[in-house]
């Protein structure tokens, strides 16, 4: 009893049941931001006892929600291509298609700069993990719709134009410029517009 002389009500299961998901939730979302932390500070294959120290959660926590690296790898790997998607879906300035296209070059430079990191150090695993592996090429597969959504059916552009575009248009060229070749983002932006350019002029029809 209460010194009113009312009794405590028992916590209510609900309330509990909701508090526990929360910390869970709240758990989960520390070690993927631990694990994008360690690799943006030049960790290329950051362990569990690492992430749990800078999430400031216990090493089983780590394994209770992922239960190998591969699989905290994969997570960020499908948070990044939800990025990639929401920053295409964004409305295009250009009126044609071939401007939409264009524009694409300055839209994924943002997030691709954001993601090296951790498409290095993905890298570092790809080969001996299938998850890391399937996730490399399920982004690659998904940028490239991305694109080809975005040219009309009727557009005759060449099948070989298409795969320029695609390749200029892709991670592995954006890193090239900015990494082996030591470009700006504007020095990289302006490369890949002129080579866009030039690709998308050999086509024809409108």
């Amino acid at each position: 009893m209460t010194p009113a002389g009312r009794a405590i009500s028992p916590p209510d299961p609900a309330d509990e049941t909701d508090g526990r998901r929360r910390r869970s939730h709240d758990s989960r979302a520390r070690i993927v931001a631990a694990m994008l932390t360690l690799i943006r500070e030049g960790e290329t294959s950051p362990g569990a006892e690492q992430v749990a120290a800078c999430a400031q959660v216990g090493l089983r926590t780590v394994f209770r929600h992922f239960r190998d690296m591969d699989s905290l790898y994969r997570e960020i790997s499908q948070a990044i291509e939800a990025e990639l998607r929401a920053v295409v879906a964004q409305p295009f300035n250009a009126a044609d298609w071939r401007g939409r296209v264009l524009e694409l070059v300055a839209r994924r430079g943002p997030p691709f700069e954001r993601i090296a990191p951790f498409r290095r150090a993905a890298d570092v695993h790809r080969r001996r993990s299938a998850l890391l592996a399937g996730d490399h090429d399920r982004l690659s597969k998904a940028l490239r719709e991305i694109l080809r959504g975005l040219i009309p059916a009727d557009a005759g552009v060449d099948p070989v134009d298409f795969e320029i575009l695609d390749l200029l248009l892709s991670f592995e060229s954006w890193s090239r410029l900015r990494h082996d070749q030591q470009l700006s983002i504007d020095q990289t932006r302006e490369v890949l517009e002129a080579a866009v350019r030039h690709t998308l002029a050999r086509s024809t029809t409108a």
